[in-house]
């Protein structure tokens, strides 16, 4: 399908002119091609920078419990603003998905879930604000890759969202793939898998496109509502949460096609694996929770003691793996407290029955046939 704009916000087909693929100097397939190229080129800058700031961290990130118990607060990376995911609500409070991993994280570590400085970052911003030691974590729709695990010198603590990249388009335009968009202009935000993934499915199916890179997820919003772009394309669950927040959701579609792994999870600097595990058993607790039917209503009443030896090695009232992590006997317990286990915290921000409207799907623990699944607290 071939695209011609009409004006800022109408978009029109048509069948005569030069095909949009066509390779010729300033036509969109070069456009697409210098962009791929400078995708690469700042990708290879990027993380070449960041290892070295990443090395530096390194050494001094040894204390990070330390620093966060002896500054009494948690500093949290977010996004910069993502309903059901990550951002405040009316009355200036963050809430959301991945910032119940942070108020859990601080609830374990320092007793308070309040206890927290949220920090937006962007997808270009994210890796220098953890590597320089501005937050102690690192919790917004950040994929799990091997250079970001390796070269960029962080420790992913595990996956809390299982994702893939997807597409979305106006109702309006009558498109039902992502094949069909050949010569489409597609907003995408810098910094981010995305982009690759991006311009790998257009080259595999020998179609063209016109990015417009964008760099928050507020600005992707403007412009594609605005008609700058005729899709937009990120990880799904920020699809279904961006259209989630428009005032008219239903005159917009999400396409079948998903088109990446899109592993999503906190993440922490190398070289300091004691805030490492703190911040991963902390997240496997919330889903070992769900399995062992831990909920908050039922908190109070298990903590006191079960017949179930797991239950009460999690909950502390039998073994010592607070002190294992340097933290108490109720870490745990206050982890779980804050927003409950992982599906109670799953369904109240992004859930079938939130605004943003998502099913468990692979995120379904493994007993129902998901991916979400913990080792156990021996």
């Amino acid at each position: 399908m071939n695209w011609h704009t009409i004006g800022p916000t109408e978009r029109v087909t048509h069948a005569g002119g030069m095909k949009m693929g066509t390779n010729v100097p300033g036509s969109r397939c070069s456009t697409q091609r210098m962009y791929q190229e400078e995708v690469i080129m700042n990708k290879s800058v990027f993380f070449g920078a960041l290892t070295v700031a990443g090395l530096a961290a390194v050494a001094a990130s040894a204390g990070t419990l330390d620093d966060v118990k002896a500054r009494g607060k948690l500093n949290c990376g977010v996004s910069t603003g993502l309903v059901g995911f990550a951002a405040p609500d009316a009355s200036g409070r963050w809430a959301g998905f991945d910032v119940t991993i942070c108020r859990a994280v601080a609830a374990a570590v320092l007793g308070d879930q309040d206890a927290v400085e949220f920090v937006p970052t962007t997808g270009k911003t994210r890796f220098t604000a953890l590597a320089s030691g501005e937050v102690d974590l690192l919790a917004r729709n950040t994929t799990w890759t091997l250079s970001r695990d390796v070269d960029l010198k962080f420790t992913f603590i595990g996956v809390n969202y299982y994702d893939g990249q997807g597409f979305m388009a106006p109702k309006a335009l009558g498109i039902s793939s992502a094949k069909e968009l050949d010569g489409a202009t597609v907003c995408i935000q810098t910094g981010t898998t995305t982009e690759l993934n991006l311009a790998d499915f257009f080259r595999a199916n020998n179609i063209s496109y016109e990015p417009v890179p964008i760099e928050t997820n507020a600005e992707a919003q403007q412009q594609y509502l605005a008609g700058a772009c005729d899709v937009f394309t990120t990880d799904a669950s920020g699809l279904a949460a961006t259209r989630a927040a428009f005032e008219s959701p239903g005159d917009h579609v999400l396409l079948p096609e998903i088109i990446s792994k899109e592993p999503l999870g906190p993440l922490v600097r190398h070289g300091d694996n004691e805030w490492g595990d703190i911040v991963r058993w902390t997240l496997n607790a919330l889903i070992s929770a769900e399995e062992l039917g831990i909920t908050s209503a039922n908190l109070a009443e298990l903590s006191a003691g079960t017949n179930n030896p797991e239950v009460n090695r999690i909950l502390g009232s039998e073994g010592n793996m607070g002190e294992m992590l340097g933290l108490d006997a109720a870490w745990a317990a206050r982890a779980i407290a804050v927003g409950g286990n992982y599906a109670e915290v799953f369904e109240t921000n992004i859930g079938e029955n939130t605004p943003i409207g998502l099913s468990r799907g692979l995120n379904a623990l493994w007993t129902d046939g998901g991916l979400i699944y913990s080792p156990p607290f021996r």
